[in-house]
C-alpha cells in the first residue's frame, strides 16, 4: 500500500495508522505502538508521535506501507 503525504512533510504514527484504516481509532493505534508490533524501516518503533516521512516504510501484520 502506498500513502501520498499532504501539503505537510510527515505524518505522525498513529495518524498514518488511523489514515490508513489500520486502526479504527487512536486508542487502537496507541495500543499497537505499544505492543511492538509496528515496524518503521526494519525496526521496531515504540514511540507513538514518531514523524514518518516520504521514503520511509511501516510495517504492521503483512501489511508494508510505502509513504510517498
Amino acid at each position: 500500500m502506498e500513502f501520498e503525504l499532504g501539503p505537510s512533510h510527515y505524518i505522525e504514527l498513529i495518524r498514518l495508522l488511523k489514515a490508513t484504516n489500520v486502526a479504527e481509532s487512536g486508542a487502537q493505534a496507541k495500543q499497537m505502538v505499544e505492543e511492538g508490533l509496528v515496524e518503521v524501516d526494519g525496526e521496531a518503533e515504540f514511540r507513538k508521535r514518531a514523524k514518518i516521512r516520504s521514503g520511509q516504510t511501516v510495517k504492521i501484520f503483512d501489511m508494508t506501507i510505502t509513504i510517498k
